[in-house]
């Protein structure tokens, strides 16, 4: 994650925290824990405030939220009544640990150059079969927008991107309206990705 990033959210975590904490996403929830066992554990990769880990938290199953934010780590700490570990996307050193990756709206701050890479590190903190979820703004933009690095991807961008980190099966996308008030002009790509089981 580029260091203009990290310096936009840990200078203005509370007014991101309060811009969408309080957005509902129980139509992707649905889908994502439909394909996991009652107190499956869940990496919420990129957990922001930490509303998501929250809600799978007080739903039965086991969550590890990190973030790349110093700031949004102290502030979801608090809120899920649990320490947020501080974790940059490269430095991902799991192995085998979890049967869910949750990274909504984080993995779109990654170049599309460096998502492979970062793809074979998720694949390794999943168990075999293990499956992740991911969401990208809908499109062909690189660059810097806002203060932030993003990255939008249109469908067959995923898929090749998948393709090149090998150890990828796609299960589903879907394409939703910003789930945030007047933001609905806005599009998303929400994918759910299993990790290939090798013999």
């Amino acid at each position: 994650m580029f260091d203009s990033t990290l310096d936009y959210y840990d200078q203005n975590a509370a007014d991101f925290i309060a811009r969408t904490i309080d957005t509902d996403l129980s139509a992707l929830y649905a889908p994502f824990l439909a394909l996991l066992k009652p107190g499956a554990s869940i990496l919420d990769l990129g957990c922001g405030s930490g509303r998501d880990s929250k809600y799978f938290i007080e739903h039965g199953y086991t969550v590890e939220a990190v973030d790349g934010s110093c700031e949004l780590c102290k502030i979801a700490s608090k809120y899920i009544g649990q320490p947020v570990r501080q974790l940059l996307f490269q430095d991902l050193d799991y192995i085998g640990a979890f049967d869910a990756v949750w990274a909504n709206a984080s993995l779109l701050h990654v170049p599309s150059h460096a998502l492979p890479d970062i793809l074979r590190k998720i694949s390794d903190a999943l168990k075999p079969n293990g499956i992740l979820f991911a969401s990208f703004k809908h499109g062909n933009f690189s660059g810097e927008r806002d203060g932030r690095m993003f990255t939008d991807l249109t469908e067959q961008d995923l898929i090749q991107i998948a393709e090149d980190a090998s150890g990828f099966e796609i299960v589903y996308t879907l394409v939703t309206q910003d789930a945030r008030p007047g933001r609905s002009d806005e599009k998303w790509l929400n994918a759910i990705l299993r990790r290939r089981h090798y013999p």
